[in-house]
């Protein structure tokens, strides 16, 4: 477990009180330092003790409102995702938001408001969240509406990725420079023999 979250918050949420009560998760940090993998141990967590579970990215989120919308469905489609007991909304600030696809997707996390849980994934910081949805003050409301029964784990560290890249990079780095060490080895071998 990363330094910067506290094991004893995670294993509260893990223990679902927050779904009963109607309240939301939020997980803040940079890319690759465990949100994603967090949100989806809830969502497993709520799915295995009989709660309904919705999961999606940001973006396919908003793409299937805006298809409902279009479709003369934003209606139901508004009223199926508000239904489960915990919706987990992944990766909010990775690709951009049209307006039309924030005022939905500010629709729904209204109607979700005091009714369902929600667990949200970002690698931005509240204050980028004008520029994500493209306006100042509907994220405002949205925040407000968001922050209002929460708990939020803010995560630190360097990416789980870029690590086992690094890792990786330095191995093969140091297998490519064996061979010539060794070669050299067998040079100097040669040299000193003569």
């Amino acid at each position: 477990m990363r330094p910067s979250i506290k094991r004893e918050q995670i294993e509260s949420l893990h223990e679902l009180g927050f779904v009963a009560r109607r309240e939301n998760v939020i997980f803040l940090g940079p890319p690759g330092v465990g949100k994603t993998h967090l949100a989806i141990s809830l969502a497993i967590i709520a799915a295995k003790h009989g709660q309904r579970v919705y999961y999606g990215s940001l973006v396919d989120l908003i793409s299937s409102l805006e298809e409902a919308q279009v479709a003369g469905q934003l209606k139901r489609r508004l009223a199926v995702l508000t239904h489960p007991s915990l919706l987990v909304v992944d990766e909010i600030g990775y690709l951009p938001v049209t307006h039309t696809g924030a005022v939905l997707f500010f629709q729904l996390m209204t109607r979700r408001y005091e009714r369902a849980s929600t667990v949200l994934t970002s690698n931005r910081g509240f204050e980028e969240w004008g520029e994500i949805f493209g306006d100042e003050v509907m994220a405002a409301a949205l925040i407000d509406r968001l922050l209002h029964h929460r708990h939020l784990v803010n995560i630190r560290g360097n990416s789980y990725r870029m690590r086992e890249h690094t890792a990786l990079s330095q191995a093969l780095r140091s297998e490519a420079e064996a061979p010539s060490t060794t070669r050299q080895r067998r040079s100097s071998r040669s040299v000193n023999t003569r």
